[in-house]
């Protein structure tokens, strides 16, 4: 497989992702110009306040009708292009007044494949027990994680693991218990052939015990026993190397957009 075609399986999921969650979720948004797919929300979390190019014949006019500003006060999403894919793209964003955030705000889509040999490297931690979620308290140990260990809103956390969520066939959520407590999270989303790696988390007090890398690797081996043979993930720059070691590697870079100055 090309690196162009594993790009492409990570840029189809993440989308898959985005607007599945979308979908169950009351405070998510989604719209879709032709070739365009934007994902607005009430939450301070610009992975579902973006806008990405969905299809090879997206039209420049069409992204801009995406970034339209929204309620008064608001400044709109990040717009998010894929390097080399989607540069067409950048003149007519850049003169409308949209501007590139910098080398540190680029988003790196990574991709595994083959995958058989991730689900062989299950670590033995004592104490450790991964858990599907089927159930509203499984949910909220889930949100309490998401919150805790990425440090974020716990809107954040509510509005991206709806309990609609369980309902999903494409989607498997994750809590990891260390003697009992809950200490990380995880989510997987199928597309296809392809596993969505998301949501990998563990509580400040808990990290550095391989317990991200465990929960990734449960995701993996879940999703090879749903018949997917490629796994994708978006990763920071903390969990990166992490995910190199399970053999994942970049195969697409996101440069982030913003407006230039706020509208007001």
């Amino acid at each position: 497989m090309t690196s162009p075609d594993r790009a492409a399986l990570e840029h189809e999921n993440w989308i898959a992702y985005l607007t599945g969650v979308g979908q169950w979720s009351q405070s998510v948004e989604i719209v879709r110009p032709d070739g365009i797919v934007g994902i607005r929300s009430t939450m301070p979390f610009d992975w579902f306040n973006q806008v990405l190019v969905e299809r090879d014949d997206a039209r420049v006019v069409d992204l801009l009708a995406a970034v339209s500003p929204g309620p008064r006060g608001q400044d709109g999403p990040v717009v998010r292009l894929r390097d080399g894919i989607d540069d067409r793209f950048i003149p007519g964003l850049t003169s409308a007044g949209w501007i590139a955030a910098g080398p540190g705000t680029m988003t790196p889509g990574m991709v595994a494949f083959p995958i058989d040999h991730i689900a062989t490297m299950a670590a033995n931690l004592p104490g450790f027990q991964i858990c599907r979620v089927t159930d509203p308290g499984g949910v909220e140990d889930h949100r309490t994680v998401v919150t805790d260990g990425f440090g974020v809103a716990r809107s954040v956390a509510v509005g991206t693991t709806d309990l609609g969520i369980l309902r999903s066939a494409e989607c498997n959520v994750y809590v990891g218990y260390a003697g009992g407590v809950a200490v990380a999270s995880g989510l997987g989303w199928r597309s296809g052939r392809t596993i969505g790696v998301y949501a990998i988390s563990t509580v400040p007090a808990a990290r550095r015990r391989g317990y991200g890398a465990a929960m990734t690797v449960r995701v993996v081996a879940d999703g090879i026993a749903a018949g997917c043979d490629v796994a994708v993930l978006q990763a920071s720059a903390v969990g990166r190397p992490i995910y190199e070691r399970l053999g994942f590697r970049v195969d697409v870079l996101y440069n982030a957009y913003v407006r230039s100055a706020p509208i007001r």
